[in-house]
């Protein structure tokens, strides 16, 4: 899929917002990707995950033991990249700040782990999901999402495999544009500032 076709996906599921947003990091931006409103629609989730997966497939050729998201942005599309690759699926969850596995949920020593989100601005999450698995003894071997803002910026120390890369200014809360101190700032996201 090509950049345009990935956005006219988002633009069709009404997940490309425009305005003032607090993004998880603290950072703000005009632009928001809601990638839960694009994966609402199984056929639409399928589709990008099916080009998102023969992707991963061309930069990662070896094997894949299972998939692993950050919840809740990566939980459905980490999911469904699992399903097409016929692998588990396990998803961290935040337990007094930091990225846990719960619900039984477990990684067999050595195992060679696909780490997937949704959107990647900075690779916090991703990291810190990274250090999850290898704290339960998984090897990441490649990452995976939907969309890179950061466009090849984000540094995860493993490759990272977008459908596409989008660049979107991200600004402290002290450096905004007069377009942007305009505007209200809104959360949209599933949690609060880190």
């Amino acid at each position: 899929m090509t950049r345009d076709e990935v956005l006219q996906e988002y633009r069709d599921a009404g997940a490309l917002l425009e305005g003032h947003f607090i993004l998880s990091s603290g950072l703000r931006s005009p632009v928001y990707m809601q990638s839960a409103r694009v994966m609402m629609d199984p056929a639409r989730g399928e589709r990008l995950c099916r080009a998102l997966t023969q992707k991963v497939r061309q930069v990662y050729p070896g094997r894949i033991d299972l998939v692993v998201s950050p919840a809740m942005g990566g939980v459905i599309v980490g999911y469904e990249l699992a399903r097409q690759l016929r692998v588990p699926s396990l998803f961290t969850e935040r337990a007094e700040g930091t990225f846990q596995l719960r619900r039984g949920f477990d990684i067999e020593k050595g195992a060679q782990v696909l780490m997937c989100e949704d959107v990647v601005t900075t690779g916090k999450s991703s990291r810190e999901c990274m250090d999850c698995i290898a704290a339960y003894g998984g090897v990441t071997v490649v990452a995976a999402c939907l969309v890179d803002r950061s466009d090849g910026e984000a540094d995860l120390g493993v490759p990272l495999v977008a459908l596409t890369g989008y660049k979107v200014p991200a600004y402290a809360p002290d450096q905004l544009p007069p377009e942007l101190q305009k505007i209200p700032a809104v959360k949209p996201g599933s949690r609060g500032l880190q």
